[in-house]
């Protein structure tokens, strides 16, 4: 989200995050910027002054964890998970600060879980500290993202501005193969952090993230056992679990639960399919039959080139899947920008 503020013109001053990895990867991408590795419940004073001159206006945005609302979660989906109260912290930061603006993302299950009572609690606390509010569920493919994955923005404007739903950026969606054929060719298990690119970029969206680079960092990809190679063997662009042999599916006691999710082989000509947790889900190149690397990943989900991951391949796979898109997050900074004047 931060990168997407910084493209819309905002100027990020202080970050917070409870995870080190995070942090060592936003240190090195944003040194300007004052990061706090801490948990959020124990920050206990706030100020809205932050240097700001008379004209500037401030804005707090964040993503409280939302692995408690998501729909792929059905074992702590409910008010007893502690994490999913973590938001009633991030609010507090908001009526002590006091900004003119407040964004809040997450995953669009909230808006069913306990029956929406989650997403009610944060529009009414906004809405009683004075904030009035506009809440939107968006497709990251539409501002040219090459990656269908759906996101609720909650924004608050305490100068009592309603902020129009952003608007499509791209005429048409952007597609895998925009995204990353420019890219090395790699092995199972590659692990060389920097290479050359593969051949000119080929797209608008390739020579967007490549920017004056002649290489690139973060060429990590998972090794992954024979067994699970012969997998990805069977499986045909857009196909998943289904297509592999039953004879090759036989450590799992009932194949037939796996969700359609796992073992997805992407298209090329199509947007891919929700980075997340990509290596749990053994998301397939379209052409090799390997995993994604973090680099092709992070181009899925609109990270440019030049900002890099830092940690264990691990580490940096849960960052990527983790992010918010920085094109979709420039949308929403628009918008308010747009609202603002």
């Amino acid at each position: 989200m931060s990168l997407g503020a910084e493209w819309s013109g905002i100027s990020v001053r202080t970050a917070i995050d409870l995870d080190a990895h995070a942090t060592a990867t936003y240190r090195a991408n944003h040194p300007e910027v004052d990061v706090l590795t801490c948990n959020i419940k124990t920050i206990k004073h706030v100020t809205g002054k932050h240097n700001k001159s008379r004209n500037d206006q401030l804005v707090i945005f964040g993503g409280p964890p939302c692995q408690g609302f998501s729909t792929s979660n059905q074992r702590t989906r409910d008010k007893e998970n502690p994490l999913n109260w973590l938001f009633n912290h991030y609010l507090r930061i908001v009526m002590e600060a006091r900004p003119d603006w407040v964004v809040f993302e997450n995953v669009k299950g909230i808006l069913e879980t306990e029956g929406g009572f989650f997403l009610r609690s944060v529009i009414r606390k906004l809405t009683k500290g004075g904030y009035t509010v506009s809440e939107w569920v968006l497709n990251a493919a539409d501002y040219g993202v090459p990656q269908r994955r759906s996101r609720l923005f909650v924004v608050g404007s305490r100068q009592g501005k309603q902020v129009k739903k952003p608007a499509p950026t791209v005429g048409h969606y952007v597609t895998v193969g925009d995204a990353i054929l420019d890219l090395p060719v790699l092995r199972n298990g590659a692990s060389c952090d920097v290479l050359q690119y593969r051949s000119k970029p080929e797209s608008a969206y390739a020579r967007q993230m490549r920017g004056n680079l002649q290489e690139c960092s973060n060429h990590f990809v998972t090794r992954n056992n024979e067994n699970i190679i012969k997998r990805y063997r069977h499986i045909p662009k857009g196909g998943n679990w289904e297509n592999i042999p039953a004879r090759l599916m036989g450590n799992y006691a009932d194949a037939t639960q796996c969700h359609t999710g796992i073992y997805r082989r992407l298209t090329l000509k199509e947007p891919s399919v929700v980075i997340g947790n990509f290596r749990k889900n053994m998301l397939i190149h379209p052409t090799q039959s390997r995993g994604l690397s973090v680099r092709e990943a992070a181009r899925l989900q609109s990270f440019p080139d030049s900002f890099t991951f830092v940690g264990s391949i691990g580490f940096q796979q849960q960052q990527v899947g983790n992010a918010v898109p920085p094109l979709m997050a420039k949308a929403v900074f628009d918008a308010i920008r747009t609202a603002a004047k």
